[in-house]
């Protein structure tokens, strides 16, 4: 268990809303001559959104629909061509056995993943929930010892939920009966936040917040490597914390993982050695597309990297200071959202700020995902919206 939980809330809260060291009043937005328009196709709004509370609750898509969720237990099924209801669901237990119960919230924030059919959605509360992909109806609910914070992922027949407690469970994905779990160190001071798995090669990896990568097999959870990303470092808890918060990429024989106060590796996924390793800080989600990884640090520079040997190529420091979100790669851009609700575009190529679009509301806290040739972005208040660039 996390020992010094309240305080790792508290560190949360002076990380990812104010990374910069300026008041907010004081951070100004660079002008931009817009070279092109966003076109907002449809919104949408579901429930509260996740209101002011951490979150990885990223919408999920799988051919013609969205799947969303708000925090307090509703998921909705939209139409990625219009933005329509197809169907919606309150996960929010009503037996009144759990504490929750009723008008309680679900305190969902672990998701979405969609897989076998079914989506997952993981809670605060220490519950998984499996619903059917195509109606919303409830396929099961299980709890387990820990807060799932991050999204479930699927492969080899099961679902991996990574736990705050510091276990990583492999569940059935038609009964959410536990196969097998594996039991990580947690050091006394976390950041508020875990490492989504990767499934690959017969292998589930995830980050640890001791600053490791694991790879375990997947249909056993037996550990086939570790691999350091980073070292404690300094003379406080503060100081040490080198959380891998973000979710392994895979991409050729390489497996790239980033830690929070330590760094961006390349580590060869077969035999766990470290290739490179380059000194970037984040907690943010980063892309890898072709042999570029972009990546948005803890002060909120963008970064594109060569992917093979982590030489830098460009860095925009623009937005430092405005918690923007990981990035998303649609065509010859990258798009990030910051905490005042403003949609930046920038150029893969230059790094140059080539658009921003501003949407009412409360901001954005997790990655824009791709749906085919449009964007699809939620705010904190439960907006979803969907985007093209013309």
């Amino acid at each position: 268990m996390k020992k010094v939980t309240l305080a790792g809330i508290a560190l949360c809260m002076a990380t990812l809303v104010g990374c910069s060291s300026n008041d907010e009043d004081e951070l100004v937005l660079p002008e931009i001559n817009n070279q092109f328009e966003t076109q907002v196709l449809w919104q949408e709004t579901v429930g509260d959104g996740v209101e002011h509370y951490f979150s990885r609750l990223q919408p999920a898509f799988y051919k013609d629909r969205v799947f969303v969720a708000s925090r307090n237990g509703e998921v909705e099924a939209l139409s990625l061509a219009d933005g329509d209801t197809l169907w919606q669901t309150d996960v929010r237990d009503d037996t009144g056995f759990w504490p929750w119960s009723g008008e309680e919230s679900a305190k969902l924030s672990g998701g979405i993943l969609q897989a076998y059919g079914k989506i997952f959605i993981g809670s605060e509360h220490g519950q998984v929930v499996a619903l059917d992909r195509e109606t919303g109806e409830l396929v099961w609910r299980k709890s387990v010892p820990g807060e799932a914070l991050s999204r479930p992922a699927a492969g080899d027949g099961l679902i991996y939920v990574n736990l705050g407690s510091g276990q990583l469970l492999a569940l059935h994905p038609d009964t959410g009966e536990e196969r097998w779990r594996y039991e990580q160190e947690v050091p006394p001071l976390t950041l508020r936040g875990l490492s989504s798995p990767t499934v690959a090669n017969g292998g589930v990896l995830v980050g640890e917040e001791t600053g490791k990568l694991t790879v375990l097999i997947a249909d056993s959870g037996f550990s086939a490597w570790q691999a350091e990303v980073a070292q404690p470092k300094g003379a406080s808890e503060f100081e040490r914390l080198v959380d891998v918060d973000t979710e392994p990429k895979v991409s050729g024989a390489m497996v790239y993982t980033l830690a929070y106060n330590g760094n961006l590796a390349a580590v060869d996924i077969r035999s766990g050695n470290v290739v490179w390793k380059r000194e970037y800080s984040s907690y943010r989600e980063f892309s890898i597309v072709g042999d570029t990884i972009y990546v948005v640090d803890s002060d909120g520079v963008i970064y594109a990297l060569d992917k093979s040997s982590g030489i830098e190529r460009w860095s925009q420091a623009a937005l430092r200071g405005w918690y923007i979100t990981g990035p998303a790669v649609l065509g010859s851009y990258l798009a990030v959202g910051d905490q005042e609700g403003n949609l930046h575009w920038i150029d893969r190529n230059s790094g140059e700020l080539v658009a921003r679009h501003e949407f009412d509301g409360s901001g954005f806290y997790v990655e824009p995902i791709v749906a085919d040739d449009r964007l699809i972005v939620i705010t904190r208040d439960g907006e979803v919206s969907a985007i093209k660039a013309q």
